[in-house]
């Protein structure tokens, strides 16, 4: 089972008012709640200020919950205020009822509270809320671990010193999220993992003032969501016969080029699955700038790094 609380605060009763994080959390939840083509994937939770009353107790009573019990995946998202207690040096995330420093939800204890759910494979923690970059600190972690457990992800929208910014309708941060979510992060076979949330979310933010935090410790990623693979399984399984070693090269000639008079349709079919795979940075021309002028001049094409890789996988039969 895969679980995900999100928890989004707009209004708030002694300080200010934020106006698209109840909207953050909605939106996050529904596009993780399946994968693209309807399966289902997390089983979530949705608290937002326009709902209930979000106070500390209540807030950490859910979080608590989140990180209990047996389950694959459990993902925190929240999107609102947060703060950072100079006196202790801890960060915290801010409930509807914060009046001080000791209202705040420790980020300290969120990340205790998961580090002890053992019997939880994966932990993700994704925080949308100002100086929220304390959390990929490891001396938040006021336990005798000396590491962010095995197993977390820490994804941030901004350094601890640093604003997390609000756009029309989101934050700048989740904004970026659901982009990558709706397959802006995708990898060839269509999969979108933490590690690719955070490339594209940082490549984005390079324009503005937040810098985005990433912390793990997984030996591999998970799957948050899958879109459609980029390029279809059916021709991915095909690179081990076009490419009978990693450093092999498949020979082209005009016959595979649709504008010549040699042009074969059998070939063609063939060059065009080719070139689907060079769009995506799997298959390189031999001395040549573009496929087309590698058939022209009866060169060939190989394998890149990348495409070396989903060959092997395909040898093992992993699509």
């Amino acid at each position: 089972m895969r679980k995900g609380l999100f928890i989004g605060i707009n209004n708030y009763s002694h300080v200010s008012q934020l106006s698209g994080c109840n909207n953050d959390a909605m939106a996050m939840a529904s596009v993780l709640k399946t994968d693209a083509n309807g399966d289902p994937n997390f089983k979530n939770l949705v608290l937002t200020s326009a709902e209930d009353y979000l106070s500390r107790e209540k807030l950490e009573g859910h979080i608590q919950e989140l990180f209990s019990g047996d389950c694959s995946v459990a993902l925190l998202y929240f999107a609102g205020h947060g703060n950072f207690d100079i006196d202790t040096d801890e960060g915290m995330l801010i409930p509807q009822d914060y009046k001080s420093a000791k209202d705040g939800i420790r980020i300290s204890d969120i990340l205790n509270w998961a580090t002890k759910a053992v019997k939880i494979k994966n932990k993700v923690i994704i925080l949308d809320c100002c100086q929220a970059g304390s959390a990929g600190e490891v001396r938040a972690l006021r336990s005798e671990s000396s590491m962010v457990c095995e197993g977390m992800t820490i994804l941030t929208a901004c350094k601890k010193e640093e604003p997390a910014m609000e756009g029309a309708n989101h934050g700048v941060f989740t904004g970026l999220l659901l982009q990558a979510l709706h397959g802006g992060a995708a990898n060839i076979l269509g999969k979108i993992t933490p590690g690719s949330l955070y490339s594209f979310v940082d490549n984005a933010l390079d324009a503005w003032e937040q810098r985005p935090v990433f912390k793990t410790n997984v030996s591999q990623f998970i799957s948050l969501r899958e879109v459609s693979p980029l390029i279809p399984k059916e021709i991915l399984r095909k690179l081990p016969d076009w490419f009978e070693e990693a450093e092999s090269m498949f020979a082209l000639d005009p016959s595979y080029e649709p504008t010549e008079a040699t042009f074969d349709p059998e070939h063609g079919e063939v060059f065009a699955q080719l070139q689907k795979c060079n769009r995506h940075s799997l298959i390189e021309p031999v001395d040549a700038e573009h496929m087309y002028y590698a058939a022209l001049h009866s060169t060939g094409c190989r394998l890149t790094a990348l495409g070396a890789y989903y060959r092997e996988l395909a040898i093992k039969g992993h699509f």
